[in-house]
């Protein structure tokens, strides 16, 4: 049983020089990795700063897109008003030329069929007169 304290007591005395570095590694492995942590961190923070600054020159630059449009949009709806109203003047001068010309022609086609009507009665007559004669 000697042997195993022994045993024992060697392993022990071996390894107690070894908790020191372990403990001094961990501690500077931790603080190292907290530094990392640190820098990874800000490079972070940097590179989602430009995008925040690149959002938002493409969102000023998309807003001052739809400014734009929306002026333009603003002067062919006026334009469109405009031509809208020309066009309804020309609808109605042109309503009333038709609607004298059609009454010219109704008026003119009611007269030649009187005057038809009127040959016909006495082409007729005159047939009549002729064949009765």
């Amino acid at each position: 049983m000697n042997y195993r304290r022994d045993s024992r007591a060697s392993k022990s005395s071996l390894f107690d020089g070894y908790d020191g570095l372990e403990e001094g590694g961990i501690r500077a492995s931790s603080s190292y990795s907290h530094n990392l942590n640190e820098h990874d961190n800000d490079k972070a923070i940097e590179s989602l700063q430009d995008r925040v600054v690149f959002l938002k020159r493409m969102t000023g630059d998309i807003h001052e897109e739809v400014e734009s449009h929306n002026r333009l949009l603003d002067r062919v709806g006026n334009s469109m008003d405009g031509s809208r109203g020309m066009m309804s003047g020309t609808m109605d001068r042109f309503k009333k030329v038709f609607e004298k010309k059609s009454t010219r022609k109704t008026c003119s086609l009611v007269a030649y069929f009187a005057a038809a009507f009127v040959f016909m009665y006495y082409l007729i007559r005159l047939l009549g007169y002729f064949t009765l004669g």
